[in-house]
C-alpha cells in the first residue's frame, strides 16, 4: 500500500463521459479484486451521476455481484430521504434500488433528532459492519471511496476551517452548518474513516472546477488535498477541469 502522504495519481480523460467510463472501470476492478464481501462508499453532488447511470446500465449491472457488495455514503445532507437534496436518494433512484438487495444499502440516517445523533448511529452501523471500533490500517473498511471536490475545496462535508476536518478519533461527525449551498446541516465521515480504503477515487469534471483544481494541484491545505487513502489515491479529471499549462497522464 502507498502511504497516505504520497501524492495522488492524476488521470486525465477527454470529457465527462470518458471520465465516468474510466471511473466505472476502476469500480469494477476493485470489485473483481475482492472475492469476499465488498464495501463501496459513494459520494453525493453532481459529479458521480454519470457513473451511477453507467453502473445501473445493461453494460455493467450484470457484471456486479450484487449479493456481495455493500453500498455506503461518505456524507449526507440532513434532509428526509424523500428530499431531492438527499445524496443517497439520488444514488438509490439512479441505480441501487433496481439492483442491490435492500439490506446492502446503508444510508446515513436523517430522521435522528440532530446531525450528531445521525452521525453516532451511522458510526455504530459502520463499526458493526467492520467488526471493530478501531480501524486497522492493514484491514481497510472500504474497497473504494468515491469523492468529489467542492468550489471551496471541501470534500464529503468536510469544509475548510471547520473543526470536523481535524477529527482523528470519531468515524462520523455532524456538521451543523454547510459552507456552500445547499445551506443545510450535514453528516460526514471523517478523514480517518475515509482513508480506510484500498482506493480513494476523486471525480473532478467541468470547466467550473478549473479554479479549485488549480488550487488543489498547487498543494493548498484544503480538505480535498488532505483526504488521502491509506491505499491508492486517484484524481480522475477531465480536460475541461484541467488548469492551463498542466498536462496529465494515465
Amino acid at each position: 500500500m502507498m502511504a497516505a502522504a504520497d501524492q495522488p495519481k492524476l488521470i486525465v480523460e477527454a470529457d465527462a463521459e470518458a471520465l465516468a467510463q474510466a471511473a466505472a472501470e476502476r469500480v469494477m476492478a476493485r470489485i473483481a479484486a475482492n472475492p469476499g464481501r465488498i464495501a463501496i462508499c459513494l459520494t453525493g453532488g453532481s459529479s458521480p451521476r454519470k457513473l451511477y447511470q453507467l453502473l445501473g446500465s445493461d453494460a455493467y449491472r450484470g457484471k456486479i455481484p450484487w449479493d456481495r457488495v455493500h453500498w455506503f455514503i461518505g456524507d449526507e445532507r440532513f434532509v428526509p430521504s424523500s428530499d431531492p437534496l438527499n445524496n443517497m436518494a439520488v444514488a438509490r433512484a439512479t441505480f441501487l434500488d433496481r439492483n442491490a438487495p435492500s439490506g446492502h444499502i446503508h444510508p446515513i440516517p436523517t430522521t435522528a433528532e440532530s446531525p450528531e445523533a445521525g452521525a453516532e448511529a451511522y458510526a455504530r452501523e459502520l463499526q458493526s459492519f467492520y467488526g471493530a471500533k478501531n480501524l486497522d490500517p492493514a484491514r481497510p473498511l472500504f474497497d473504494m471511496v468515491l469523492m468529489g471536490a467542492g468550489p471551496d475545496g471541501h470534500t464529503a462535508s468536510l469544509f475548510p476551517g471547520y473543526p470536523a476536518i481535524e477529527e482523528t478519533i470519531r468515524w462520523v461527525v455532524g456538521v451543523p452548518k454547510a459552507n456552500v449551498a445547499p445551506f443545510v446541516p450535514r453528516v460526514s465521515l471523517t478523514l480517518p474513516a475515509l482513508a480506510s480504503c484500498r482506493e480513494m477515487l476523486f471525480e473532478i469534471a467541468g470547466h467550473d472546477k478549473q479554479p479549485i483544481l488549480t488550487r488543489l494541484l498547487n498543494g493548498e491545505t484544503l480538505p480535498a488535498v488532505r483526504a488521502r487513502s491509506n491505499g491508492e489515491t486517484v484524481w480522475l479529471v477531465d480536460q475541461a477541469a484541467l488548469p492551463e499549462g498542466i498536462r496529465g497522464g494515465r
